[in-house]
């Protein structure tokens, strides 16, 4: 394999992470805050319903949570391809 095919793998692979992420990103915070909130707010947590609670704080979290699910797909990524420094 070339080096210009293995880059053209690491970002095609790097491209698709980002969607996923970007995804999920939507669907937690678009999706269970504005979208699906009836549907979510017959669930109570701590008093609050559960689509005001991800409209307000969840999407906040997940986003967080996201980045470091990113940080360590693209850890894996690199030593895959051989980009990392280590």
């Amino acid at each position: 394999m070339t080096n210009s095919d293995k880059a053209k793998r690491y970002w095609r692979t790097n491209i698709k992470y980002v969607l996923i992420l970007l995804l999920i990103w939507f669907l937690a915070s678009y999706g269970a805050g504005v979208i699906f909130k009836d549907e979510l707010n017959t669930i109570k947590i701590g008093g609050f319903k559960l689509g005001f609670w991800f409209a307000q704080q969840g999407a906040m979290y997940v986003f967080v949570i996201l980045i470091f699910v990113y940080v360590r797909l693209m850890n894996k990524l690199d030593k895959t391809y051989g980009y990392d420094v280590d």
